[in-house]
């Protein structure tokens, strides 16, 4: 089905479904198709919004999911890009149709929301649900090819990924929104001096403590930057003791300013599990979940096909090439250097019990992959998308196309 803004307005009508049955039947309509059903009535209209709120114990599945989004962009024609997004709450994966936008340069992702682009003369950055507003600003000082970039408060942060002999590996720069200012902050710390970059770093915001954690994916050695002092704190070290080698780690903020921490086991990916670590001392607190081993053979079998072919096309293998999305209580767990492949997601409760909920779902954005392996890159991030932000997005031009129901 499309949606559109045409057809967002409807005539009123009597109708003749109302209360629980109302609700009940929203609870299974996949959340672009709520929009214009939202515009029926106001009886309508409060029935969706229950439907998505998820406050019961017969609702919480259907309450609304933070949703993953993937744009897939054209190497040689920066202009050329398409956009997908799932939904797990609908599960179903939608096109969504943009209007032209003039890319600057290629398209990039950090700490799961936020998307940007950068040169050598200009910077954009976009951090709404569906990214549909861009901020332009000037180009850092420093120029920069892969550095990590977060958004704090009103203020981009952008540390690391220089040109090596050219300029310092570890400098940060911030940009305040409020006063159009670029300014120096302390360097990052010299023990990441051969890792400053987004390629060996995850990143995560606490928009509550106004924060940035930056934690090396190799090691687990960690450290946080407060934007209001311009300083680093730490080192923390968040690998677990009772585990065996983690290979890869990556973090990210669930609710309730809860950091996760999630870590691939082993080389070959023995397991991949995810723990809580605590708020203030940056020590991991529980073990939270672990992925079945038949989701874990299937993430395995599709890394050691794309490591194969890393080594054909770079001549050297990569780090795990696995990334984590997460937001809210839902993290996505997929590889970063394909378009095809399986996506596993893992809804973490919010209470004190610790269950986790593992899926998975193909990621059929693109039929041919090998065909375009070569001339297209992918970004993925994880927006919390609301009706809000569809009827924003349909009454600027937006389509949305249902393309497959899983």
């Amino acid at each position: 089905m499309e949606v559109t803004g045409d057809n967002l307005l409807t005539p009123e009508a009597s109708n003749q479904i109302h209360g629980d049955i109302l609700e009940s039947i929203f609870n299974h309509v996949p959340l672009v198709d709520l929009v214009p059903a939202s515009y029926v009535s106001m009886s309508w209209k409060l029935a969706v919004s229950a439907s998505l709120q998820g406050g019961g114990r017969r609702r919480r599945a259907n309450r609304t999911k933070p949703w993953l989004l993937i744009y897939t962009q054209s190497t040689r024609f920066t202009h050329s890009t398409t956009t997908h997004a799932y939904d797990p709450r609908s599960h179903v994966w939608i096109q969504i149709h943009e209007p032209s936008m003039k890319f600057i340069s290629a398209l990039r992702s950090s700490h799961s929301t936020l998307l940007y682009m950068l040169s050598p003369s200009s910077f954009s950055i976009s951090h709404d649900p569906l990214h549909l507003t861009w901020h332009h600003i000037k180009a850092p000082l420093i120029w920069r090819t892969d550095p990590i970039v977060a958004m704090v408060g009103t203020r981009v942060i952008i540390a690391g990924g220089t040109c090596y002999f050219e300029d310092d590996p570890l400098a940060v720069e911030m940009y305040d929104l409020e006063t159009c200012k670029w300014e120096m902050c302390e360097p990052m710390p010299s023990i990441l001096k051969e890792s400053a970059a987004s390629t060996w770093l995850s990143i995560a915001v606490n928009s509550n403590k106004n924060k940035m954690y930056v934690v090396e994916k190799s090691t687990g050695v960690a450290y946080s930057f407060d934007p209001s002092i311009k300083k680093w704190q730490g080192p923390y070290n968040l690998r677990p003791h009772t585990t065996r080698t983690i290979s890869c780690c990556f973090i990210g903020f669930s609710s309730h300013d809860r950091l996760i921490f999630c870590g691939i086991i082993g080389d070959d990916i023995e397991s991949i599990k995810l723990w809580e670590v605590d708020g203030e001392s940056l020590e991991v607190f529980r073990e939270i979940g672990e992925m079945p081993k038949q989701l874990v053979e299937k993430m395995k079998a599709i890394n050691s096909e794309d490591d194969a072919e890393n080594m054909i096309y770079f001549g050297m293998p990569m780090p795990s090439s696995i990334s984590m999305s997460l937001m809210d209580d839902f993290v996505y767990i997929y590889l970063s250097s394909t378009v095809g492949g399986a996506i596993i997601m893992c809804d973490i409760s919010g209470d004190d019990s610790g269950a986790c909920n593992w899926t998975s779902v193909k990621n059929t954005t693109v039929n041919d992959i090998d065909r375009y392996k070569l001339t297209q890159c992918t970004v993925t991030c994880c927006s919390k998308v609301g009706l809000d932000d569809l009827d924003k997005a349909l009454s600027e031009s937006r389509k949305f196309y249902v393309k497959e129901t899983v």
